[in-house]
This record gives structure tokens, sequence and C-alpha cells, in this order.
């Protein structure tokens, strides 16, 4: 993700590219990018994070995947990638026992939704993402896009805050 501030205006004013570029960084999602660039120009941070929401509300179980797709593993944060390291710092320093469950927890995850496991990590130890991911193995697809679906609504938020307000 740039880590350089964006202000509201600036982000209005950018050409529909590098709106899409500066957007997808935040949520992988093709469809959440264009629905949120839609609704610009954002006359406050308020209206962003309502555009978020919306966007999210409105996406399709293969927007959903896409969404996914663009996040590291639970446990298995991206080297090099400032916002996946800082988003997953929680795992940081977990016992190596934790760490190998998470891997076989997501591993059953995904073999059960055909996608890999989100939640929204900032804040969050190695031992309670893991707790969070088996209390949601149980669920039905449908229960748990829900589930996802606010975790991604969640996550693109605190991307977006950080967009405006910068590193």
């Amino acid at each position: 993700m740039t880590n350089r501030p964006h202000t509201l205006d600036a982000l209005a004013a950018a050409d529909a590219a590098e709106l899409a570029e500066i957007l997808l960084e935040v949520c992988s999602s093709p469809r959440w990018a264009a629905a949120v660039a839609e609704t610009r120009p954002w006359p406050d941070r308020e209206s962003l994070l309502t555009a978020n929401a919306t966007a999210v509300a409105s996406l399709t179980a293969e927007d959903l995947r896409d969404a996914t797709a663009g996040h590291a593993r639970i446990g298995e944060p991206i080297a090099g990638d400032a916002a996946s390291e800082r988003e997953q710092a929680g795992i940081q320093g977990a016992d190596r026992a934790v760490l190998d469950e998470l891997h076989e927890a997501n591993a059953a995850y995904e073999a059960k939704f055909g996608h890999a496991f989100l939640i929204c990590a900032t804040g969050r130890t190695a031992a309670g993402m893991l707790a969070a991911l088996r209390e949601r193995h149980p669920n039905d697809a449908t229960t748990e896009a829900e589930i996802v679906r606010g975790e991604l609504r969640r996550i693109n938020d605190i991307r977006l805050d950080r967009l405006l307000e910068g590193p």
C-alpha cells in the first residue's frame, strides 16, 4: 500500500486509472474499487467510509473471493509488505505451535470455504485469531460470507483511514 497520504480532494481529483490503482491497494475487488470510485467526491471521511460499507454490502460471492485473494493468510504476512506485516503484528513472537495450528486451521478453512480466512487482525494476537478461526469453521457458507463481509469492511475502513493519514 502506498506510503504517501492522500487528501479527499486529491483522491476525488485523481484520474480514473490512478484512483482505481489506489483503491485496489485497499481492497483487491475490482467491483468494490469501482463502486467506491463512483461515489466521489467525498465531502468528508465519513462519506468515504460509507461508500466502503455500501460497496462491501453489494459484493457477490465471487467479488468476496476477489477481495480475500488480496490478503495474506493469517499467520503468514507477506514479507516486505508493510501493510501485511503491520496488520498481522499480533503474530510476532507467537509460539511456533500456535503458528503451526494456525497453518493447519487455515488449510481446513480454505478447503471448506474456497478462500482464505479473513479477519481484521489489527490488535489481535495469534492465539486470538486461531480461536476465531476455530469458532468460525463450523459456519455454513452463507453465515461465513456475512462474517467475511463485516471483517472486510473493518479492514477497508482501517486501510482507508491510513491512506488519508499516511504512515
